[in-house]
């Protein structure tokens, strides 16, 4: 509360030494001293030094909101523009939005002041950034009383904080109503149609704006992306430069992302061209988005070379980036040197980076390394252990055989193990053939997501692999409507010169159809020749005729992509190819054999990590 004093003020000098000296402090124990000469010199009951000080402690990095709240409760009478920068200050904060809306409250009960179009835009801010919907709709009915209804600078802010809270048909009412608008109000509600992923009303509110900027580019870009709908992003990238508007670094980073879950290498390598050229700014979002494209395209190597080449990385995100693209590719040991450097030049990691270590030392099997770095999450950076640490963790244990340590670290968890983390002990009960666990493990999936179809399909897989047909057949049997309806068909796709071609499992809708399937039982002929002997471990179908099954795995997605990109480039033309599920056993195989025989290598993106084919050897060495 304000603590009202009777005091004498001298003469303000706008003028005074000691205002000017304000502007060049940088430190909590000078502005204190400040605050003294203020306070003996009574300037400190002038509203000009007042609001400078107090400017100073609110937004600078140096600065304490609390020391600021202090001052403030020592001036007896504030003007608006002290209110306005104390609401300001707390409405940034996020764990201090709520003194936002208490202090509106303190202001217009307590005072003669009146609240002003920035004091609304404020406190919407706050409201939208914390306070309940309940605070909102108060300081709205107060926004109308004041006549504030109609203004630009009061609806832009109502439209984005019905935006956070997810009321998109209030925000659009807000904007719809709007007396005027101007472009940062078409941008907002684009931006709370996109946060919401209401993807088919953002592009329609897009196509009627009058005038679009980058910020409308990149907006739209970002949700498209952000929805999963990469294609339908990229293709908004090249329609802004066909508009001829100038993409940003935000824009940037949202078409390299789309690259990199599109695998489109040619595009991205395009866009660090565009970059280069431009001389566009490499902030630390930007350089993490060209890292993450080059890894997810399957060039690690380049990613590194990025990596190094830009020499200011105090910001963790290119860190995180490259350590994730290394533990995906299978360079464990690369990923933990390069975290140890991180430590050396004194960036902080965070969760997210913890993650991508753990991964990386699942898949070198590192037990020991990912113990280690578990443990040091904690006791070195006090950073609690995550459900998807312990994933990770579980997965590192039972990839390496440790089946029982894993399972005892899933009922060692201080939160409930979800379906992620059991799933990751049934996947390692798959690769070592432990029947009576993985049974036991699928019916705890069963009772967490009785719908889980991926459970039923990987544990049916354990069956029949290893040799228990009646229980794989009767679990196919027993769900069979449910798998017909749900499961996810494989789907492959590859990048050739600009344009993605995808497949379905046994596809015929491509205009090559014909070439395509001649090619591949050409390819299969070739690949027998060369000792390839089909896997039929993992083929959940039932089919008793052996050549019928041969038939049935030669039409897997992944196939029908290689052989398309086989026919279509070059003889060394490396090939990517990205799967949406888990590449099996047979296709695995027989990519290793590709991969010799027609002397290629073939990069293979699927749900768990990279596979590089070369020589008839993947970089996964069969462990995946």
């Amino acid at each position: 509360m304000i603590h009202c004093r009777a005091t004498f003020r001298r003469p303000f000098n706008a003028d005074h030494g000691l205002l000017s000296m304000l502007d060049s402090w940088s430190s909590v124990h000078q502005i204190k001293q400040a605050h003294a000469q203020l306070i003996t010199t009574g300037l400190i009951f002038h509203p000009v030094p007042a609001h400078k000080l107090l400017k100073l402690l609110a937004f600078s990095s140096f600065g304490s909101l609390h020391y600021a709240h202090q001052v403030f409760e020592q001036i007896p009478h504030p003007d608006l523009f002290i209110y306005n920068t104390m609401i300001k200050a707390h409405a940034l904060s996020p764990t201090l939005s709520y003194n936002s809306f208490l202090l509106f409250q303190l202001m217009t009960r307590n005072s003669s002041l009146l609240p002003n179009q920035y004091t609304f835009v404020f406190v919407f801010n706050a409201c939208g950034n914390g306070l309940g919907i309940l605070q909102g709709k108060q300081v709205r009915v107060h926004a109308i009383k004041l006549g504030f209804e109609n203004n630009l600078f009061v609806t832009n802010a109502m439209i984005g904080m019905y935006g956070k809270w997810g009321l998109v048909e209030e925000g659009r009412k807000v904007f719809d109503w709007a007396v005027i608008r101007d472009m940062y109000s078409w941008n907002t509600m684009i931006a709370v149609y996109t946060g919401s992923g209401k993807m088919d009303e953002a592009k329609e509110l897009f196509s009627k704006m009058p005038e679009r900027d980058v910020v409308s580019w990149s907006t739209i870009m970002a949700g498209y992306v952000q929805a999963g709908l990469f294609m339908e992003g990229l293709d908004f990238f090249h329609k802004m430069l066909q508009a001829g508007a100038k993409p940003n670094q935000f824009t940037l980073v949202s078409a390299l992302a789309a690259c990199s879950n599109l695998v489109a290498l040619d595009q991205g390598k395009w866009i660090h061209v565009y970059i280069d050229k431009g001389k566009i700014k490499m902030n630390e979002r930007l350089h993490a988005g060209l890292i993450d494209m080059y890894a997810k395209c399957g060039e690690i190597e380049f990613a590194l070379k990025v990596f190094y080449e830009h020499k200011v990385k105090q910001n963790v995100w290119p860190w995180n980036a490259i350590i994730g693209g290394l533990a995906t590719h299978g360079k464990p040991n690369e990923a933990i040197k390069i975290f140890e450097q991180m430590k050396t030049e004194k960036v902080t990691p965070n969760k997210v980076t913890f993650v991508s270590l753990l991964n990386a030392c699942s898949h070198g099997y590192m037990v020991e390394e990912g113990n280690f770095y578990f443990r040091l999450m904690k006791c070195d950076y006090g950073i609690n252990p995550e459900i998807e640490h312990y994933c990770c963790m579980v997965d590192l244990l039972g990839r390496t055989g440790l089946l029982k340590e894993a399972e005892d670290m899933i009922l060692s968890m201080p939160m409930a193990a979800d379906v992620a983390t059991w799933g990751a002990l049934l996947n390692a009960c798959r690769i070592h053939k432990d029947v009576m666990r993985g049974h036991r493990i699928g019916q705890i999936i069963k009772e967490l997501d009785p719908d889980n179809i991926g459970c039923n399909i990987l544990l049916a897989n354990i069956y029949s692999k290893y040799g228990r047909w009646t229980e794989a057949k009767m679990l196919r049997e027993n769900d069979g409507i449910k798998w017909g309806r749900k499961k996810t068909p494989g789907c492959s796709s590859i990048e050739l010169k600009g344009i993605f071609y995808q497949f379905l499992v046994g596809d015929r809708s491509h205009p090559q159809t014909k070439e395509i399937y001649s090619f591949l039982h050409e390819m299969t002929s070739k690949l027998r020749n060369a000792g390839y002997v089909p896997e039929f471990g993992e083929l959940l179908l039932d089919i008793d005729d052996e050549e019928d099954k041969e038939t049935a795995l030669s039409i897997h997605s992944e196939k029908l992509a290689i052989a398309f990109g086989l026919m279509n480039t070059e003889r060394g033309t490396p090939l990517r190819i990205v799967k949406n599920l888990r590449v099996c056993w047979d296709c695995h195989k027989a990519t290793k054999f590709i991969s010799m025989v027609y002397d290629r290598v073939i990069i293979v993106r699927d749900r768990t990590r990279y596979h590089h084919f070369r020589d008839g050897i993947c970089s996964c060495n069969d462990y995946w």
